[in-house]
């Protein structure tokens, strides 16, 4: 039931042009995702759940009064026509606080830290659906200026706040601050590049999530040690993060590549060399996360336990589906 009211209310999101109808899937969203993340119980998840649940109604309500306050001047209630300009920066600012982008990011690596690997999967892939899909649907009527340093900060933040983390939770979460922070940049100059950006994102996403949950870590310091469980899952592993971190022959270089390009097309190098610089930042927590696992491998010894090598519960198909996608895609540029 929780499953398929998450799908509806994206897909209800997704198929409106009234912007009550918008609020409704998203309301729908946020509360068929909440028992998800609190089933497990735990003092840490119930805290992360509720302040989930109240950024994520504090931004629906935000919405609702922007597209009241646009009704009341323009009379109209379908998305096409923010003609209000107070109206249309309060409802970004409402779907911005919705996906994490900074500065409406401080709930985003708290929460996350919360949850357990697939709801936090959801919640960082999922749940961006919607709101990003308003974002770009409205970004014509926002002020471009706006929008350029929601996607310049996210970035910045996105870097440098994952640069003294070590649980790796709160490290997916800052790097989906930057990730969103590229998409939301290029939205104003072409959409396509920012649904890219997206695609590629939760193939990434998923895959690391995916490999963290099938050797169970949640800290750096279990990453050190999953080459005795699964060599070859560990290899992958390093690959999908710098994919992550967007280095050239693996898929997450595709958006960088094609968002900076389109940045200098838009004579905009200033805002293109941040950007740049700014994934420098998201790369070295990459980094470190690889050379904290190749730094146990063989012929190196390792001080700690070594962890056993279990049988697998989860499902591989889908892990081996994402790694492919995450390390492979970028010929198709």
């Amino acid at each position: 039931t929780l499953l398929s009211s998450l799908g509806l209310g994206t897909t209800l999101t997704f198929a409106s042009s009234h912007w009550l109808l918008a609020w409704m899937g998203l309301e729908i969203n946020t509360l068929a995702i909440i028992p998800l993340m609190a089933q497990h119980h735990h003092p840490r998840a119930v805290e992360a759940t509720t302040k989930y649940f109240l950024t994520q109604a504090t931004a629906a309500a935000m919405i609702l009064f922007a597209s009241t306050t646009n009704a009341w001047v323009t009379g109209a209630w379908d998305m096409n026509s923010l003609s209000n300009p107070i109206a249309s920066a309060m409802i970004l600012a409402a779907l911005a606080l919705k996906i994490g982008l900074a500065p409406m990011h401080f709930w985003m690596p708290e929460v996350m830290q919360g949850l357990d690997l697939l709801t936090g999967l959801v919640l960082s892939t999922w749940q961006k659906l919607a709101p990003l899909a308003l974002i770009i649907q409205t970004a014509q009527a926002t002020d471009p200026l706006l929008l350029t340093v929601l996607g310049l900060m996210s970035t910045l933040i996105g870097g440098w706040g994952g640069l003294n983390q070590t649980q790796l939770r709160k490290i997916l979460a800052y790097s989906s601050i930057a990730h969103m922070g590229w998409m939301v940049i290029v939205l104003q100059y072409a959409p396509q590049l920012t649904l890219i950006a997206l695609l590629t994102y939760i193939f990434m996403t998923s895959a690391a999530f995916l490999t963290l949950k099938a050797s169970s870590a949640t800290k750096i310091g279990t990453l050190a040690t999953i080459w005795s469980k699964s060599p070859i899952l560990a290899t992958t592993t390093a690959l999908v993060l710098l994919s992550l971190g967007g280095l050239p022959p693996l898929t997450g270089f595709m958006p960088k590549w094609l968002i900076l390009q389109e940045l200098a097309k838009q004579s905009l190098p200033l805002v293109a060399t941040v950007m740049a610089l700014a994934a420098l930042l998201s790369l070295y927590f990459y980094l470190r996360l690889c050379y904290a696992m190749t730094l146990t491998i063989s012929p190196n010894t390792t001080t700690s336990t070594t962890p056993w090598r279990v049988q697998a519960t989860q499902a591989s198909f889908p892990l081996a589906l994402a790694t492919v996608m995450t390390l492979g895609l970028l010929p198709i540029t």
